[in-house]
Parts: structure tokens; C-alpha cells; sequence
């Protein structure tokens, strides 16, 4: 039993006859006629009265016609709710990041949201580690990682390119520098984030390689925790420059050249290559795209892989 036959047997109801049936689906009546004797068939009991010039239906045509009717209805609202995600007037858009890469994220959403209001959006906050897994165990659509992932599975995309920045309380000394060397950070106390990352290891490297420790008496469970400590005096930080950049316009922090300490950061999204993006993640990545060519600068859009 398909819905075609379905369709047909309604047609019949709705039309009163055989004739008239083929006439509205554009079909001949022995079509038509063959359809119905194949849907009795598989029912095992006739749907006409054959006796009836009205076309009367049996018992068991009468139950049929309520289920079919049903079930047309049913394949309607399904074929328009499949229209509503393809024009995107529905569906949902699945991100993981973490605390660094959802500020990225911000502008490009809000951008989305105003091109796309119905998308039901969802932000998952994942540790960096973890989510291109989460992307591969299709727990997100897209992640948002500052790494290049090593699964050659994944589609990896640079589209913003940002750096670590040195910040230090407007009272500080070093706030009336141009710039500060590494034998003089090593007198600091640097306020840490409590996750580590690579661009920490590298940092502790490098000090390394000058023979010098870098000191970190403080560790703090968010990036906002450790902008709040640094302006308050309580030491310096090393942060990347997306996230600093309203308090250091507002002077509340105060951003100081620090040559020895400068590494780029690449935001990436990510996403399997095999898999078929949903509408709703299409459409993210392309207005990722266009944006990134209207802002320029450190907006970008470069497939890695």
C-alpha cells in the first residue's frame, strides 16, 4: 500500500466515480480501476460496492478512507514543514565553542539571527578539546576551535585571525610604556586561566628559552574573571585581543606592546566532510562568508582542508 494508491482511492470518494477519479489525476480509468483492484487486493476485501452506481464504499473502504485521509494530510504537513527548513522559516542551528570562541561567534549570529529570526539557535559551551569530537559524534553542526584539529575528517575553515594581548591595570607602570621586554615580565605575576592551552605552553617555552620563569600565582575559571582581577591591580594577563578589545577602549585595562610574547591565534570553524550540513548550517557558513568580506581585516575565510 502506497500513498499513490491512497491518493487514488480518495480521488474516486471525493470524485464519485472511476471516470471522473482519472479525469482530476489526469490518468485513464483502466489506470485508475487497476490501482483500486491492486489496493483491495492487499486489504483482502473489496472497498465498492460494485452494485452501487454511486460508487457506495464497504465497510472496509469506510475504515480506509478515515486512515487515508489521514495519512495525505499527514504527507502534506510534512512536505510543508521540509519547505519551512529548506527556506529556512524553521529548523535549528547547533554550535559548540568555548568561553573564547563564542565571542567570535556574536557578530556573525547576530547577523544570522536578522537574516534568519526563526532558526531556533543553540551555543553549546564545550571545553576547546573536545569539540571537534562532538562535532564528529554529530553533537553540533559546526564547532569553533583556535587549533588546527588533527582529524582529517573534519573541514576546517580559518575565519578570524586574532593574537594574545598584554594588559596591565591603568595604574601600573608599565601602563605609560610603548612596550615591555621579557626579562621584565618575568618580575610580574600573571593572572592565568585555569584550563590550560597550547598558546600557554608556548608562552612558558619561551620563557624557558630565555631562562626565566614565568610566574602564575593566580588561576581564574573565566576569561571576564580575569579582566575584573587585572583591573583591579592585582597583577597582569596575557589575553586574546577579541576579548579585551571593549575594555581597552574604555581604558579600564591598558594594552602594552610585548614583541617576545606576540603569537597569532586562528579561529576555525569545523565540521565533518563527509557529512551533509543541515539548511540551517549552510546558511551560518555562508553568511560567515559574506561577512567576513564586508568587516575584512581579521575576518577572513580560508578552507584549510
Amino acid at each position: 500500500m502506497d500513498l499513490a494508491q491512497l491518493e487514488a482511492f480518495l480521488a474516486v470518494i471525493r470524485e464519485g466515480s472511476f471516470s471522473a477519479a482519472a479525469k482530476a489525476l489526469y490518468r485513464t480509468q483502466p489506470a485508475i480501476s487497476q490501482t483500486i483492484k491492486r489496493l483491495e487486493d492487499e486489504v483482502g476485501r473489496p472497498l465498492f460496492d460494485r452494485a452501487s452506481r454511486r460508487g457506495l464504499l464497504t465497510d472496509a473502504g469506510q475504515v480506509l478512507a478515515v486512515h487515508a485521509e489521514r495519512l495525505i494530510n499527514f504527507r502534506q504537513q510534512a512536505l510543508a514543514a521540509l519547505d519551512d527548513v529548506r527556506n529556512l522559516r524553521a529548523g535549528r542551528l547547533t554550535l559548540a565553542a568555548n568561553e573564547m570562541t563564542c565571542l567570535y561567534l556574536l557578530p556573525m549570529l547576530h547577523e544570522y539571527r536578522r537574516l534568519y529570526p526563526n532558526v531556533q539557535v543553540s551555543v553549546q559551551r564545550t571545553l576547546a578539546s573536545r569539540i571537534p569530537g562532538q562535532v564528529m559524534d554529530y553533537g553540533a553542526d559546526i564547532g569553533a576551535v583556535t587549533f588546527q584539529p588533527d582529524l582529517d575528517a573534519l573541514t576546517s575553515i580559518v575565519v578570524y585571525r586574532d593574537e594574545l594581548a598584554f594588559v596591565v591595570p591603568p595604574s601600573h607602570a608599565f601602563a605609560r610604556r610603548s612596550k615591555v621586554g621579557i626579562t621584565e615580565l618575568a618580575r610580574e605575576s600573571f593572572i592565568a586561566h585555569h584550563v590550560s592551552s597550547p598558546y600557554r605552553q608556548r608562552v612558558i617555552e619561551t620563557f624557558q628559552d630565555k631562562r626565566l620563569r614565568l610566574q602564575m600565582p593566580v588561576e581564574m575559571p573565566t576569561i571576564e574573571a580575569i579582566k575584573r582581577f587585572v583591573a583591579m591591580g592585582n597583577g597582569v594577563a596575557l589575553l586574546p585581543a577579541i576579548s579585551v578589545e571593549r575594555e581597552v577602549a574604555r581604558k579600564e585595562l591598558i594594552r602594552v606592546k610585548a614583541p617576545d610574547l606576540s603569537f597569532e591565534r586562528q579561529f576555525r570553524l569545523v565540521y565533518p566532510k563527509e557529512a551533509t550540513l543541515s539548511h540551517a548550517a549552510q546558511a551560518f557558513l555562508a553568511v560567515v562568508e559574506a561577512q567576513s568580506a564586508v568587516r575584512k581585516g581579521r575576518f577572513a575565510y580560508v578552507v584549510e582542508h
